[in-house]
C-alpha cells in the first residue's frame, strides 16, 4: 500500500526562515522552520493521507505493525544546532535503565536517556552548500589554529591543554576543562581573540566560529566547536555521525535519516541540560577526518540494520527495490511513484509517501529527485 504522508514543520530556534518554504514553493511563514519529520516516532508522527486523519504510528498499530526502526527528516538549519553526540545501543540501554530506576520523568529537562535506543544518523545535502562541524580535528592542526589566535591568556591556556602525545586523552581533558564551568575567563579570552585572528589555512573555520560566537556569546561550546572538523557538503554529498562522534550542523538544507531515538548528549551551544560526566563517558575523542559517505549506485549504506538511504535522480523512469517498510521523500518534482500493488501517487518537492514491504519495488517516473528510506541489512 502507498499512503501519502504530511507533517508540520518544527519551529526550533535554529531553523531557517526560508529554506523549507523555498523547497515547497510557498511563502515563508516568518517563523524558523527547522525540521519536518517523516515516520512514526511518537515525538511528531506523520499524518497519513488516507482521509482518516490518523498519524502513522496509530495507522501502523491498527495493522499489527511494529514501529519503524528509523526516522526521516527534512532539516533546514539557519544557525548552529547544539553540539551533540549520541550513545551506542549498549550505552543507551544502560543509561535508560539507570534513569528509569532513579525515577526521573521521561520528559524532565534533566533527563538524558528518553529511550533505550542508539541514534546514528546520516545527512545528505539538498542545498548547494550544507555546512557542519563533525568529529574532532587532529590536534596538530588545532594547535596551528590556536596559535593564530595570539598569545593572550585564553588561547595560551587552551594551547597548554592540547599538549602531549596522547591526542584522545588531551582532547578529553580539554573538553572536561571547557565544560566544567571553571574556565569561563579563558573561554571569553578565546572568543575575543577570534574577532582579530587571521589565518588563511583556517579562513572558513574562523568565519563559522565568529558566527557561532555572535549567536552564542560566552558559550563554552564556541571553543568546543574550535576543536572540530568543518565540512562543506555540496548537493548530494553526505556525512555520517556514528555513536560518540560530536557534531553540530551549521546551515543549509538536507535529508537526514537516523535510528528512531531521541537520545542526545549535548556539549554546548544550547540553553538545554548538559550532562558533562555522561557526555565525557560516551564521547569518542579520537581525532579523525570527518566521516563522509560515498554512495554506491545511489545507496548510502553505513552498515546499520536500522536504516539505509537511496538517492534517486529521476529522468524518465527509475526503480528501487523495497525489502521492508519504506518512506519515499521528493526534493524535486513532480514525480509519480507506483508500487507493485498500489495506485500511483504524485509527489511534489517536500511530499512523501509510505510504502509497505509487499510493494516489492517502487518505480518513479518524471523528472526530479527522491530519497528512499528503508531498514538496512541485519
Amino acid at each position: 500500500m502507498l499512503v501519502p504522508l504530511s507533517n508540520t514543520p518544527r519551529d526550533y530556534a535554529w531553523g531557517s526562515t526560508t529554506l523549507l518554504a523555498e523547497l515547497t514553493g510557498r511563502a515563508p511563514s516568518g517563523a524558523p522552520e527547522a525540521e519536518i519529520w517523516f515516520g512514526d516516532h511518537p515525538g511528531a508522527p506523520s499524518v497519513v493521507g488516507d482521509g482518516s486523519g490518523a498519524t502513522l504510528d496509530v495507522w501502523r498499530r491498527g495493522r499489527g505493525a511494529s514501529r519503524l526502526p528509523y526516522l526521516m527528516k527534512l532539516l533546514a538549519a539557519g544557525s548552529s544546532l547544539s553540539i551533540q553526540a549520541h550513545p551506542s545501543k549498549e550505552q543507551a540501554e544502560a543509561g535508560f535503565a539507570r534513569e528509569e530506576a532513579a525515577g526521573i520523568a521521561r520528559d524532565a529537562a534533566e533527563r538524558t536517556y528518553r529511550d533505550d535506543n542508539h541514534k546514528p544518523e546520516i545527512i545528505v545535502a539538498v542545498s548547494d552548500v550544507f555546512r557542519a562541524l563533525v568529529g574532532l580535528r587532529p590536534v596538530a592542526a588545532t594547535r596551528r589554529l590556536v596559535a593564530a589566535l595570539g598569545d593572550g591568556p585564553g588561547p595560551s591556556a587552551l594551547a597548554a591543554h592540547l599538549q602531549g602525545d596522547d591526542e584522545p586523552a588531551a582532547l578529553r581533558a580539554t573538553l572536561e576543562w571547557l565544560l566544567s564551568g571553571q574556565a569561563q575567563a579563558e573561554v571569553d579570552g578565546v572568543i575575543a581573540a577570534l574577532s582579530q585572528a587571521s589565518a588563511p589555512e583556517f579562513a572558513a573555520e574562523l568565519a563559522v566560529l565568529r558566527t557561532i560566537a555572535a549567536d552564542f556569546p560566552g558559550d563554552p561550546g564556541v571553543v568546543v566547536a574550535l576543536l572540530m572538523n568543518l565540512v562543506e557538503l555540496r548537493r548530494g554529498e553526505a556525512l555520517f555521525a556514528p555513536a560518540g562522534v560530536l557534531h553540530a550542523y551549521q546551515d543549509g538544507l538536507g535529508v537526514e535519516l537516523m535510528a528512531a531515538s531521541d537520545n542526545v548528549l549535548r556539549g554546548g551551544l544550547t540553553p538545554k541540560h548538559i550532562d558533562v560526566p555522561e557526555l565525557l563517558r560516551i564521547v569518542d575523542t579520537t581525532p579523525a577526518p570527518a566521516p563522509l559517505v560515498i554512495p554506491e549506485d545511489g545507496v548510502f549504506d553505513v552498515g546499520m540494520a536500522d536504516f539505509t538511504l537511496t538517492r534517486v535522480l529521476v529522468d524518465g523512469e527509475a526503480q528501487v527495490a523495497v525489502s521492508g517498510p519504506a518512506v519515499a521523500l521528493a526534493v524535486r518534482g513532480p514525480v509519480s511513484v507506483r508500487g507493485g500493488r498500489s495506485t500511483p501517487v504524485t509527489l511534489v518537492a517536500g511530499g512523501a509517501v509510505f510504502a509497505d514491504a509487499e510493494e516489492g519495488a517502487l518505480t518513479f517516473s518524471g523528472v526530479g529527485e527522491v530519497f528512499v528510506a528503508q531498514p538496512g541489512r541485519p
